[in-house]
């Protein structure tokens, strides 16, 4: 079920306003306008969510214990304005992403967040499965509604890729890096992937649905054999887990600023933070798209964020999709 629960999230936001002490009913009652004997019914659901509340009739109420991971223990700590504002949360789910471009075409608003504990159908890239795994990992899908035409919305690919890199950077030691467009890589391997669907006519963009999935607490051993080279997460990059629940936090706080940002001042300082994470400049990289691909040197990225690659000739191409692999300086 989707959270839309004002209550429940206000309880516990009192709650951890109280540091471990004990809330009693009344303030709960008086703070949210509301019975105490209701304020009892909303400490139920919220038990029934997992947050696991001790309950005093002399003292009140104060929690205990290791927090759940859902959508009202995410909104109860979020600091931002609109991203996350509104969190639909499934346990399970086909795919974020789906729902939120469900979501989208229903009227939700701008900012309007999903998470899932886990997906049956994650999406990834060129139509990879997105490995989704339940307890470990974030995904989350987030609506945007960006005032601008249809040809310029790929530039949010790059808003979310500095942000969800920015996000990256404050869990691990190491600075995170991108691989064109979007990949957020620790140490040469992925950590977190994005995948942008738009619903649009000619001239004029209705949303964007910016699906991310993130390595967060998920171990080596754990991936499946043909990317277990190749990923990596969190946990295995700082050598212990992390709160699920801060990071998504963080994320959609690095996302809200990155894309006000890209509105009041244009690509142009979206384009140089991203800049900041890529490494692959002066490297021989491989591009496949379709049923081409090409092999050269990249020498960086245009003002439009087009990758720009060398090839043996001397011809410097202009590639606009497609996937890349690094090879050696």
């Amino acid at each position: 079920m989707p959270v839309k629960e004002a209550a429940e999230i206000e309880i516990i936001r009192l709650m951890k306003a109280g540091r471990g002490a004990y809330t009693s009913g009344q303030s709960l009652s008086s703070s949210l306008g509301i019975s105490r004997t209701a304020v009892w019914k909303h400490i139920k659901t919220l038990k029934k969510m997992g947050f696991q509340i001790e309950a005093s009739p002399s003292k009140g109420y104060r929690l205990t214990g290791e927090l759940p991971f859902n959508g009202v223990e995410v909104a109860s700590s979020l600091s931002t304005k609109f991203v996350g504002k509104n969190i639909f949360f499934y346990p399970r789910i086909d795919s974020t992403n789906i729902k939120a471009f469900e979501l989208g075409r229903s009227g939700e608003g701008e900012g309007t967040a999903v998470i899932a504990e886990a997906q049956d159908k994650g999406k990834g890239r060129v139509g990879r499965v997105w490995e989704s795994p339940a307890g470990l990992n974030l995904y989350t899908s987030i609506i945007l509604r960006p005032p601008v035409a249809p040809q310029f919305a790929h530039n949010l690919t790059f808003v979310l890729a500095v942000a969800a890199a920015e996000a990256v950077g404050l869990f691990v030691k190491q600075r995170p890096t991108v691989k064109w467009p979007n990949d957020v890589l620790v140490n040469g391997r992925k950590l977190a992937g994005i995948l942008l669907e738009m619903d649009s006519e000619p001239d004029r963009v209705h949303f964007v649905v910016a699906g991310i999935g993130v390595n967060i607490n998920i171990r080596r051993e754990m991936f499946p054999p043909y990317i277990k080279n190749t990923a990596t997460s969190i946990a295995e990059e700082r050598g212990e887990e992390a709160g699920r629940a801060e990071f998504a936090r963080s994320l959609y706080s690095s996302i809200e600023l990155w894309y006000k940002i890209y509105l009041d001042k244009g690509f142009l300082p979206i384009l140089e933070a991203w800049k900041g994470y890529f490494d692959a400049e002066g490297k021989e990289v491989r591009v496949s798209s379709f049923n081409r691909a090409i092999t050269g040197v990249c020498c960086g990225v245009d003002a439009d964020g087009a990758l720009l690659v060398k090839l043996s000739s001397g011809k410097v191409e202009r590639v606009v999709s497609g996937d890349v692999e690094t090879g050696k300086t």
